[in-house]
């Protein structure tokens, strides 16, 4: 093989690295998580309000990037508008004593960025609301510390498709807006020892970016 043809082979070797979606340069360990908020922002006819909930469980299976898997979930019951006449309209809105937990089921992850300790990824899976099944793809962060890894993704939702009645009161003069924008802001602790390829973030420089 001449020089020319040599360069240009290890040339689109290069490009291939640096384009394709990352994979096997990436360690993610298996967790459970410690920590988390499962938020949302809503609009009705009295203005804008947020509910949110720290009642947040989940896993999370590790490997390669792209065969991470796992599921979180969060009791309805705990989210809590800061109006307790609200959260029992949302409470009767979503049946949550018959369907009790709000559910995400991680079905892949890809990223189009070479690995480092913090990303931007997709996450691909499954809503589970209200015993309605959606896919969806959330746009999400991920950062990588010696003491977890932490996601937070920001996705539209709209209630009607999740089969949420109940959003208009009181003869029509007060209504929710079926469109909602839902946060997660998740920490997965460890479940043993594991080195995340790259990962040289000190515990205090991660808690410091845990900050709002």
């Amino acid at each position: 093989m001449n020089t020319f043809r040599l360069v240009l082979v290890h040339s689109a070797a290069m490009i291939s690295l640096f384009t394709s979606p990352v994979t096997a340069q990436l360690a993610i360990p298996d967790g459970t998580v410690r920590e988390g908020i499962l938020s949302f922002e809503g609009r009705a006819t009295a203005g804008a309000f947020t509910g949110s909930t720290t009642t947040v469980t989940g896993e999370m299976t590790g490997g390669v990037l792209s065969n991470v898997r796992g599921w979180v979930e969060a009791p309805v019951n705990t989210l809590k508008t800061g109006n307790d006449r609200r959260d029992r309209d949302l409470n009767k809105s979503m049946e949550s004593d018959k369907y009790p937990t709000i559910r995400f089921e991680l079905t892949g992850v890809t990223a189009a960025e070479p690995p480092r300790n913090s990303m931007p990824v997709t996450l691909r899976g499954r809503f589970i609301i209200h015993g309605v099944t959606r896919e969806a793809s959330l746009p999400a962060d991920m950062t990588l510390g010696p003491d977890g890894v932490r996601v937070r993704g920001t996705t539209p939702l709209n209630l009607e498709d999740y089969e949420i009645g109940g959003l208009t009161k009181m003869m029509g003069m007060l209504k929710m807006h079926e469109e909602i924008v839902v946060h997660v802001d998740l920490v997965f602790e460890p479940a043993g020892p594991a080195t995340p390829a790259g990962a040289s973030m000190s515990a205090k420089s991660f808690t410091e970016r845990r900050r709002y």
